[in-house]
């Protein structure tokens, strides 16, 4: 393990490890106000390079799995070892680099999708209930304003039940009860918050 302490000011950094391969060691604790403590194994480094890349364990708890952090040596102002690993580290585990690129392509298609739609001027309410559909369809993109369905089903504004279209059958069907329980959770959701809202006025009520 290793503590690091980052600053705001620019300074020539000292190096974790000089024999170009992967030292092991630990970033423990970073200055506070700059960055919140991230501990983790340095998982490679070189001298000369002015990138990190710390190890720790996965955010989700699997144990074959782990979050990779890159840390920008130029701003590291001083690097501690505290304990040193004398053994050979184990491999760093292998990239689905497909798996990788399809997620990315995924989410630009989302992004792009989501831009469409802001720019199209379409409701707040029509892009909750794109997104909603998306999470269960994928077969599903934007016509304009409309939103159509692995195309089969066309919903026009204001994207309610009723403005489901298409050809009577399974998909239609189907279409309707995701449009049906989207609107019935997002009312749910807004009697909650009305609930929640209105909770300390009636506490501060009862206490006078």
């Amino acid at each position: 393990p290793a503590f690091a302490r980052c600053c705001r000011r620019r300074r020539r950094p000292r190096l974790l490890s000089q024999d170009g391969g992967s030292s092991g060691r630990v970033l423990q604790r970073w200055e506070p106000g700059v960055v919140p403590d991230v501990p983790g194994a340095a998982a490679a480094g070189r001298g000369g390079s002015l990138r990190l890349p710390v190890q720790n364990a996965g955010f989700n708890g699997k144990p074959n799995h782990a979050d990779i952090l890159l840390i920008n040596l130029q701003y590291v102002s001083e690097v501690e070892i505290i304990n040193d690993r004398t053994e050979t580290p184990p491999p760093l585990a292998s990239l689905n680099v497909s798996k990788l690129a399809s997620k990315a392509r995924t989410e630009k298609e989302e992004k792009l999708s989501q831009a469409y739609a802001i720019s199209a001027g379409v409701s707040l309410e029509g892009q909750q209930l794109f997104q909603t559909i998306h999470k269960t369809i994928k077969d599903c993109k934007w016509q304009e304003k409309n939103i159509v369905v692995m195309e089969e089903v066309v919903i026009t504004p204001p994207y309610q039940v009723e403005n489901c279209k298409g050809k009577e059958g399974s998909a239609l069907s189907h279409v309707r009860k995701i449009v049906e329980k989207h609107f019935r959770d997002v009312e749910s959701q807004k009697i909650l918050q009305r609930s929640q809202a209105q909770q300390p006025q009636k506490e501060a009520a009862l206490s006078s």
